[in-house]
Order: structure tokens, then sequence, then C-alpha cells
């Protein structure tokens, strides 16, 4: 396994990327791989000059792991930080790392910030919202003197 560092960036294995743009990529695990050609900045200018987009998105997801040298440890926190990204996210970034060495193991701090690859500028929509019907009732209906017809 390569060794992991900040800038570090991750794909997803089902990525969709431009035709031109050829990735090394080496597995990691649970269906992430390491670019091996770059790192976030290099990604980020190949992907925009072929008029694709590279959008970072969101709260980073801090996560520590455990293991006998730093590079376990580092690993361990990397894969719960990439548990935490949600699917509709195909891209992921290394941003930070910070090691305590203790006699007998290394605990690592491991930030990850989740990034989308695609063709358009608009986000797609996930399927996680709700229909503004039932959600505005019950916020409307704190506001005194509002008045909400009920939802139907």
């Amino acid at each position: 396994m390569r060794k992991i560092i900040e800038l570090t960036m991750l794909l997803r294995g089902h990525v969709e990327l431009p035709d031109s743009l050829n990735l090394v990529t080496e597995e990691f695990r649970e269906g992430w791989n390491f670019v091996q050609s770059g790192d976030n900045h290099w990604l980020n200018r190949e992907i925009r000059r072929r008029d694709w987009h590279f959008m970072w998105i969101g709260e980073g997801s801090l996560r520590s792991g455990v293991g006998q040298t730093s590079q376990e440890a580092i690993a361990g926190a990397l894969k719960l930080a990439l548990r935490r990204i949600g699917e509709g996210f195909n891209a992921a970034e290394v941003e930070s790392i910070k090691l305590k060495k203790y006699p007998w193991f290394v605990l690592a701090k491991v930030k990850v910030y989740p990034y989308q690859i695609q063709r358009g500028a608009v986000l797609s929509s996930f399927d996680r919202t709700v229909p503004l019907s039932i959600a505005l009732p019950a916020k409307a209906a704190a506001i005194p003197g509002n008045q909400v017809a009920p939802a139907t």
C-alpha cells in the first residue's frame, strides 16, 4: 500500500471521469482508490481543463485510528473517515493528519473532505429532501400570529 500523506486524493471505484483523463489509481479499501497521478491541485487543474467541475462540498470528517505504525493508524482513521462520506460524493481529500506516538501504539487523527467530480456545474439533488408542505407547518406555527393551512 502507498504511503498516505496530506493532500492525498481518493476516488470511488465507480466515478465517471472525462474520457481523456487517464488516472493511475491504487485500491485502498471499501470501494475507494488512491489517485497516484497527483494531488488535489493537479486533479483540480486537469478536470477543469477538460471543462468538467471539481467541487469541494461540505464539512470534513475527522476520525481517529490506532496501529502499531503511523501508516497503520492513518489507514484505520482514513477508513473510518471515508465511511462518513455520503454516497453522493465521488472523491475525497486527506486534508490533515495528526499523529501521537505512545510506547505500544500510534494514534492518528485524519480529516477528510468530500468532493464531487461531474460534467455540469449544478449539483444533482439527493433523495433526502423533505417536501415543503410537511416541513413548513411546524416552523411556521411557532411564529405568533401565523396561520398555516394543514398539509394535504
